[in-house]
């Protein structure tokens, strides 16, 4: 069969997506990207609100092109699938068969028998990195899943709930993998997980992801190595030091924070407040030289009054983050937080998400302005998304797909490649720079 698979959600639900499409390969079944294919998988995210109404709206889309004739079967996949499985058979009978995390393994089996009842488990399976694989990322580009699961308290969080506890991969399976992508020519690895700062924590290992990081340093040659999900109260000093000791692993921390209120975090059971996540900030950019970080924030937690949110711009003003996103906060069936309600209004939560985000551009501006001038070394990514008279790329401290990007309007480089790039425009989010001739280099 012709096999088409769209992918929705995080990273992490990427490389489950990643995983169904090399079993999907293996099995004989052709891959391709036509959307009018014989069978077409969706593979959904099912964690807040707004990306639950997405993998919906794509489902139903999918759906309409199957009643028109134009595909025979459409599966749906991933973690919407694992939560709410049932909901979907009974609201949209276009659905030919379901994928749940707990089934990933058995993807071609199923693929062939569309109409087999797949019970829902709770025991999400961890990719190996030995099955095989298929790329959906530019293949200078691949994330790699250090583990699965979840074992923080967070009241606003169902993933728990449908990943289950914390499962690490060993070490030497991460290294292995890693070094196999290296070889294929993938010149930045993201590892991620639900909380990467726990990695290991379940095998018994003390300050694992600073011990992975030293693995990695010494099996792999990957010129770039990101880390993505941090949990600040497991943001140890080792983990610090290993970045900062290690030439490869980029000076780049995603830290969700999610506010900055005692009474909020309280209320999140996160813990933590404004002064204790500042004293963080300045430890993490103490130990690694030219550290950006990025964060998150949730606006309308339940309880959230004017005050808490004055604090939580306060905060920005004197944390001086360099990316930072802002979700409306979700109700999700499952946390103890459903508990509380939605209380807040959703027009209250929009103003405070836009008027943190507003304040949040003029600091990012104020940064990027500093680069004007400076000489840097981008990740050359390819022809530009918007228009096809610009490439594209990254700096070290700049992820793909949440973080701004360099437009590069002079020279050239190939995709994939390494350049070194003169600022010379600065915005609230891209920078704009020229790629200095004779200047493509290999890391």
């Amino acid at each position: 069969m012709r096999v088409a698979m769209i992918q929705l959600g995080c990273p992490k639900n990427w490389v489950d997506g990643e995983w169904m499409l090399g079993q999907i390969r293996s099995a004989g079944h052709v891959l391709t990207s036509d959307p009018n294919a014989e069978v077409v998988i969706v593979n959904t995210c099912g964690f807040i609100d707004a990306a639950k109404e997405e993998s919906i709206r794509v489902i139903l889309e999918v759906a309409e092109r199957k009643k028109a004739g134009e595909i025979k079967r459409l599966i749906v996949a991933g973690c919407l699938v694992q939560r709410y499985k049932e909901e979907l058979r009974r609201s949209i009978p276009e659905i030919d068969g379901f994928v749940p995390l707990s089934s990933a393994g058995d993807v071609a089996r199923l693929l062939e028998s569309p109409d087999v009842a797949v019970a829902v488990r709770p025991d999400v399976p961890l990719y190996d990195g030995l099955s095989p694989r298929i790329l959906s990322t530019p293949p200078h580009l691949a994330y790699v899943k250090v583990a699965e699961g979840c074992d923080n308290p967070c009241s606003f969080c169902p993933i728990p709930t449908f990943r289950g506890r914390l499962k690490s991969r060993p070490v030497e399976a991460i290294v292995q993998e890693v070094a196999d992508l290296g070889r294929r020519g993938v010149r930045e690895v993201i590892l991620v997980a639900q909380d990467t700062t726990d990695y290991g924590t379940d095998l018994g290992l003390r300050d694992g992801l600073a011990g992975l990081i030293e693995a990695l340093e010494a099996g792999t040659d990957v010129p770039w190595i990101r880390l993505l999900y941090a949990y600040p109260n497991h943001l140890s000093p080792a983990i610090l030091e290993a970045m900062a000791a290690s030439s490869r692993v980029v000076p780049y921390l995603d830290l969700p924070l999610q506010h900055a209120h005692p009474d909020i975090l309280r209320a999140m059971r996160r813990g933590g407040s404004a002064e204790s996540y500042l004293r963080l900030l300045e430890r993490a950019r103490s130990a690694v030289p030219r550290l950006a970080v990025r964060s998150t924030f949730i606006v309308g937690f339940p309880g959230e009054r004017r005050e808490h949110f004055s604090a939580l711009l306060d905060f920005l003003n004197q944390a001086r983050l360099d990316h930072v996103g802002v979700f409306t906060y979700s109700r999700e069936d499952g946390t103890t937080a459903y508990a509380l309600g939605d209380p807040v209004d959703p027009r209250t939560k929009r103003r405070r998400q836009e008027r943190l985000l507003e304040l949040q551009q003029t600091i990012s501006l104020e940064k990027n302005r500093g680069m004007v001038g400076k000489r840097v070394i981008v990740l050359v990514e390819g022809v530009c998304d918007e228009t096809e008279h610009l490439l594209q790329g990254r700096l070290a401290t700049q992820a793909p797909d949440i973080d701004g990007r360099v437009l590069l309007n002079d020279g050239f480089a190939a995709p994939g490649t390494f350049a070194s790039v003169k600022i010379h425009e600065a915005h609230p989010y891209d920078l704009v720079g020229e790629i200095l001739a004779g200047n493509q280099i290999s890391a």
